[in-house]
């Protein structure tokens, strides 16, 4: 929806983002009269803060190979213990 507002906006062209390859920020009126250096500079700390998204499913992978790999160090010693046990 559009409505008759009239809202400063700045476009990121260049994210250094992998996701995403521009952004469009809506400033606050309040914040309209900054100067324009400092909201490009916080604008590109906002898009580089996204990528964290990735980092949680980065996690995800991790705590999945993490268990994985437990599972296969216990089947190992078990295996050991009742080759032990049998000789």
């Amino acid at each position: 929806m559009i409505k008759g507002i009239n809202h400063q906006v700045i476009e990121i062209a260049d994210t250094d983002n992998r996701y995403y390859e521009r952004a469009f920020l809506v400033l606050r009126p309040e914040y309209a009269s900054i100067s324009r250096e400092i909201l490009e500079k916080e604008a590109k700390k906002l898009i580089k803060n996204l990528d964290t998204v990735s980092s949680a499913k980065n996690k995800r992978i991790l705590l999945s190979r993490l268990l994985t790999c437990c599972l296969f160090l216990a089947i190992g010693a078990l295996s050991t213990a009742v080759i032990y046990t049998l000789f």
